[in-house]
C-alpha cells in the first residue's frame, strides 16, 4: 500500500465571534482494492468522492459539500476516508447553518471513533450547533440546558485546547441565557404580587448564575419583594450585598432609594441565605 497525505485548514465561524481551526487530515489512498472491492467495487473512488466535497466547500456550497461527503460514507463505509468524511460532513452541516444535521452527524462521529484526536473537534461542532440552537427566554430554554451541557464536557475534557477557551465564553453566554428566563418568570410573579414566588425565581438567579450580568437585578427585585412582604432585615441584606457588589450600579440606587422610602438604611445581616450565598463564591 502507498499513503499519501494532505493538509486542510478550514475555519469554524460562529455567532459572536471566529475561531481559526486547523484541521490536520490524514488521507488513506491505498494502491490497491481489498478482496470486498474485488467482489463489488465502487461506482466512484472515495477519493474523487471527498475531493468533490473539498472543492463545494471552498466554492461556499457547504450544505452540497455534506451531501457528497455523506456518499463516501454510503458508498465506502467503515473506511478511513469514511471516517474523515462523517467528520467534513458535520462541519459542512454546520457552516450551511443545518444545526440539527450537524448535530446527529457530529454525535454519530463521537460515538464511532471515540478515541480520534478529531473527537474534540467533533464535540466542538456538536456543542456549537446546540449553542446556535438556543431560543429567546419568552421560549423553553431545554435546549439552553443541553448546549451548556455539551460545552461544559467540551471544557472539561478538553481543557487545554482552543475548543475550550472558546466553549467557556459560550458557557457563560448560555449561563446568562437560563438566568435572563428564572428573571422573566421572577419579573411576572411581581407583577401579579405573587412575592413568595418572584423571589424563589431570584434566589435561583442569585445562588446558581451569581457571575451573570443578571444578579444585579436580580438583588434589586428581591429588595422589591421583601419589602412588599414587610420582611424588611431581608430586604435591606439584598440591597447592602448589592451596594457592596455593584456600588455603581443603577440598581444599587434604586433599591437604596427603596428601603429608604421604608424608613431603613441597607444593612447586611450575615445569616442571610442572600449574604452566605454570595460568601460562597467569594464575593461580598
Amino acid at each position: 500500500m502507498r499513503f499519501f497525505y494532505e493538509v486542510l485548514k478550514v475555519r469554524a465561524v460562529v455567532r459572536g465571534g471566529a475561531l481559526a481551526l486547523a484541521l490536520v487530515m490524514g488521507l488513506l489512498v491505498t494502491g490497491c482494492a481489498s478482496d470486498k472491492d474485488d467482489v463489488l467495487p465502487p461506482d466512484e473512488p472515495a477519493e474523487k468522492i471527498y475531493n468533490e466535497g473539498l472543492t463545494l466547500l471552498r466554492r461556499q456550497e457547504p450544505e452540497k459539500a455534506a451531501k457528497r461527503f455523506e456518499d463516501v460514507d454510503k458508498t465506502h463505509p467503515y473506511s478511513e476516508w469514511a471516517r474523515k468524511s462523517l467528520l467534513m460532513t458535520t462541519y459542512a452541516y454546520f457552516e450551511a447553518g443545518k444545526y440539527d444535521e450537524a448535530i446527529a452527524t457530529g454525535k454519530r462521529y463521537i460515538a464511532l471513533y471515540p478515541g480520534s484526536q478529531d473527537a474534540a473537534y467533533a464535540q466542538y461542532l456538536v456543542a456549537s450547533a446546540l449553542y446556535e440552537n438556543i431560543p429567546d427566554t419568552s421560549r423553553d430554554q431545554r435546549k439552553t440546558r443541553q448546549a451548556l451541557d455539551a460545552l461544559e464536557d467540551v471544557a472539561r475534557k478538553y481543557p487545554n485546547t482552543e475548543y475550550a477557551a472558546t466553549a467557556k465564553k459560550k458557557i457563560e453566554v448560555a449561563r446568562d441565557q437560563l438566568a435572563g428566563k428564572e428573571m422573566q418568570i421572577g419579573r411576572y410573579y411581581l407583577e401579579q404580587r405573587n412575592y413568595t414566588g418572584a423571589i424563589n425565581r431570584f434566589k435561583v438567579v442569585v445562588t446558581q448564575y451569581q457571575t451573570t450580568r443578571q444578579v444585579e437585578e436580580a438583588l434589586y427585585r428581591l429588595t422589591e419583594a421583601y419589602m412588599a412582604l414587610g420582611v424588611v432585615n431581608e430586604a435591606q441584606t439584598a440591597a447592602a450585598v448589592l451596594g457592596y457588589n455593584f456600588p455603581d450600579s443603577s440598581w444599587y440606587k434604586d433599591a437604596y432609594k427603596l428601603v429608604q422610602a421604608g424608613g431603613v438604611e441597607p444593612q447586611e445581616n450575615k445569616a442571610s441565605w442572600i449574604s452566605q450565598a454570595f460568601k460562597k463564591m467569594g464575593l461580598g
